[in-house]
């Protein structure tokens, strides 16, 4: 067991995906009608399980954690505890602020563990607690899919979008599932990394020409090419068999991400018309920055 890795590359995981579960689980909520109150109870429950998992791993990340991660924007945003408080008045869903709070506090290293041993086995009941959440969460989000695609259900939430949340999740459960079976994230294939998040952003980009009020045509407009341009990396990376990063994909992101943080701050600050909560937007935001970092690793 290579437990450095194993230890760096949990904390890691769980910094960036708990904290995108927890929001999963507060978006499926927001989306729900009244008609589906037992629904808003069961994604409110995995809202605070994941938000008890990001605190415990952010009480074991400080001076662990690799600072290329802390500073990339993925963990958290300038935007972030704004959104929140905002999302928070809209919805009258609980947020467990402090995370961010500390989270912003954390400073990253590679700092000797007083307790190697100890922090092994915490870090180990952590990832135990993280599968058992995401097989509960996964399989809730496949009863939400199949119910809305039945028309058994109607939710705020696009079809797609609930797709593209089972993904990550599913995502998320396998990184697990490889740090427990070979004590570090072995290397995956570039090839399916790009091809999944150059589909993330693609649907990114969709969502949010869908959710901006049609009068915000410009950015409507902008959302679309963003879009279309994904959709023909995604078809490029799809087509090949290379083991690099295409620079296009990381020179797009980098675009989209500055097109998401203007739209990160035009909502928070009431200027742009749409019907976007203000932590999606910073959660869309987090991703992208996320798939940055690994372009360049």
């Amino acid at each position: 067991m290579h437990t450095d890795n194993y230890v760096v590359n949990s904390l890691e995981l769980h910094l960036f995906f708990a904290r995108i579960m927890k929001e999963h689980a507060l978006f499926l909520k927001a989306g729900f009608t009244p008609v589906n109150g037992a629904f808003a109870n069961q994604a409110e429950f995995y809202k605070n399980e994941f938000e008890k998992l990001l605190f415990r791993a952010v009480m074991l990340s400080n001076g662990i954690v690799r600072p290329e991660v802390l500073d990339s924007g993925e963990v958290v945003t300038e935007f972030t505890a704004m959104a929140e408080q905002q999302t928070e008045q809209f919805t009258g869903i609980g947020i467990n602020k402090e995370i961010t709070s500390r989270e912003l506090a954390l400073n990253g290293g590679w700092r000797k563990y007083v307790d190697g041993i100890r922090m092994y086995r915490q870090v180990r009941q952590l990832n135990q607690i993280a599968l058992k959440l995401l097989d509960g969460l996964i399989f809730f989000k496949e009863n939400i899919l199949k119910n809305v695609s039945s028309c058994e259900m109607f939710t705020m939430n696009y079809p797609l979008l609930i797709e593209h949340i089972l993904r990550e999740a599913k995502l998320y459960r396998e990184y697990i599932q490889i740090l427990e079976q070979n004590g570090m994230l072995a290397e995956t294939s570039m090839q399916e990394t790009e091809c999944f998040w150059n589909q993330i952003m693609m649907e990114h980009a969709l969502f949010i020409r869908g959710l901006l009020d049609p009068s915000e045509e410009t950015l409507i407009q902008t959302a679309d090419t963003f879009s279309k341009e994904y959709e023909k990396l995604l078809e490029k990376c799809r087509g090949t068999q290379e083991q690099t990063f295409d620079k296009e994909s990381l020179e797009e992101t980098v675009k989209f991400r500055d097109f998401k943080t203007a739209g990160t701050k035009g909502i928070s600050e009431c200027k742009i018309r749409s019907v976007i909560l203000p932590l999606l937007a910073d959660h869309v935001l987090r991703e992208a920055n996320h798939y940055i970092r690994l372009l360049k690793d």
